[in-house]
């Protein structure tokens, strides 16, 4: 169904919002996909917080002007899906991988994160970047380890002692047995 102006201007004002608080876009082409397939892939982005959404070429090109994605202009070229990650950089470009794992005609064109365009090798890269609880866990492991450190190598001289005791207590009742 064919979209008037108006519906044009919604749809264009609705993705330039996302667009402009996104953290990453990864843009895919979907052709040979099924209605069910897209559907699929529209619940599973929903549970990780990524909007999908299908939209003209040229709809998008303006959507994203003015965006950090404006870069992405160039490559948008055949019928795409953009999957815009709303809270997490990598949850999009975990999305699609995932998707396209089972749907081999999900074939990802081109990601975007931070002003940056990347080719379609680099899907793997941010899929592979820790959320954000992983990566407080993995700084708080890193601020941890120290102090860890510190408190094992002040503990180790009075455990040495109480070894090196206990020791010399087992030698003394070992010859006072026999």
């Amino acid at each position: 169904m064919a979209l008037n102006l108006e519906d044009k201007k919604a749809l264009v004002a609705e993705v330039s919002a996302v667009a402009a608080t996104a953290l990453s876009v990864v843009a895919a082409e979907y052709r040979g996909l099924t209605v069910s397939q897209m559907t699929d892939l529209r619940l599973k982005a929903r549970t990780a917080g990524v909007y999908v959404r299908v939209v003209k070429n040229t709809l998008a090109r303006k959507a994203m002007a003015g965006t950090s994605f404006e870069c992405m202009s160039d490559v948008l070229k055949g019928p795409l899906v953009l999957a815009f990650s709303k809270d997490d950089p990598g949850a999009a470009a975990r999305v699609v991988k995932a998707f396209a794992k089972d749907n081999d005609k999900l074939v990802t064109t081109a990601v975007s994160i931070g002003g940056q365009l990347f080719k379609a090798s680099a899907l793997d890269k941010v899929a592979s970047l820790p959320t954000r609880e992983q990566a407080l866990s993995q700084l708080m492991g890193v601020m941890k380890a120290p102090i860890e450190k510190f408190v094992r190598t002040l503990a180790a001289p009075h455990t040495k002692l109480a070894r090196t005791i206990d020791a010399v207590r087992a030698q003394k009742a070992a010859a006072g047995a026999s």
